[in-house]
């Protein structure tokens, strides 16, 4: 899907000569990005904006440094997020019954999910949501600089400092958040509270101008995806290994990841 967002081709088709392991992956984008310019589309995608406006403030050099980079960063932070949200369900076996139900009342057992399908699935969207909250991928949001001299809770921030916004604390506030440790859906069930840099209690996308531009693409991908994971398959952890004793530890990057991956394997239905 990020693929045919950015280049009208899908790059990572298993039946396609496109496909290749990641390095190759970003020789292939290169190659198309300048295959593009070579030619005529009537159809528009990201690059084909980019190169719309390439006679301005971006040249070629951004572009072939944007493209990887935001296809990396897509890939990285929904593969991760999808990852952390499977770990919870496994963990939680009540929670994944409960989707697993729901999943099957809505749209039927085993069937894989559309993006209209999610509209009607209400529990699922708290898991994602949860799983926004409990999981930032980015714990430091993308940093800001301030413009000018700013008071703020009794601090001065100088002009030209460089802002981390800390959502990884946000997400353990008490303050803000009961039980804040403890994957919970019931805090979203009647909530109004989105993920759409509204509410900066919950703010994994960051918020503002600098909001990350793949909000609306992940929001829409990754219930897609993990609804139909847990709709085709039952599951259960690799090894024998006990709800209770999943290990949960974060490792830290520029994203979030689980210090040891989870392993589960799919059991057809």
């Amino acid at each position: 899907m990020l693929s045919n967002t950015i280049f009208s081709k899908d790059l990572t088709d298993p039946f396609s000569n496109f496909a290749k392991e990641f390095k190759e992956l970003a020789w292939n984008i290169m190659v198309e990005i300048k295959e593009r310019e070579m030619g005529n589309r009537t159809n528009v995608d990201v690059l084909d904006t980019l190169h719309n406006i390439s006679l301005g403030e971006i040249d070629r050099n951004h572009i072939e440094h944007l493209c990887p980079d935001s296809f990396a960063a897509g890939t990285d932070t929904t593969s991760k997020t999808l990852e952390w949200a499977m770990a919870e369900l496994l963990k939680n076996p009540l929670t994944l019954d409960k989707v697993q139900e729901e999943l099957a009342q809505a749209i039927g057992r085993g069937k894989l999910i559309n993006e209209v399908d999610v509209s009607k699935l209400p529990y699922l969207r708290c898991i994602m949501k949860e799983t926004f909250r409990i999981h930032p991928q980015v714990p430091f949001l993308i940093p800001r600089k301030a413009e000018e001299d700013v008071e703020f809770c009794g601090y001065t921030i100088p002009k030209d400092s460089q802002v981390f916004v800390n959502v990884w604390t946000i997400r353990r506030d008490s303050s803000l958040w009961e039980d804040p440790l403890d994957f919970k859906l019931e805090r979203f069930w009647e909530s109004e509270i989105d993920v759409r840099g509204q509410d900066f209690e919950l703010i994994p996308f960051g918020a503002g101008r600098r909001i990350f531009p793949g909000l609306p693409l992940a929001i829409r991908m990754i219930p897609v995806m993990l609804g139909s994971l847990v709709n085709k398959f039952n599951w259960k952890l690799h090894g024998g290994i006990a709800p209770k004793d999943l290990y949960m530890e974060e490792k830290f990057g520029i994203t979030l990841a689980k210090t040891q991956p989870l392993l589960a394997i799919p059991i057809p239905l």
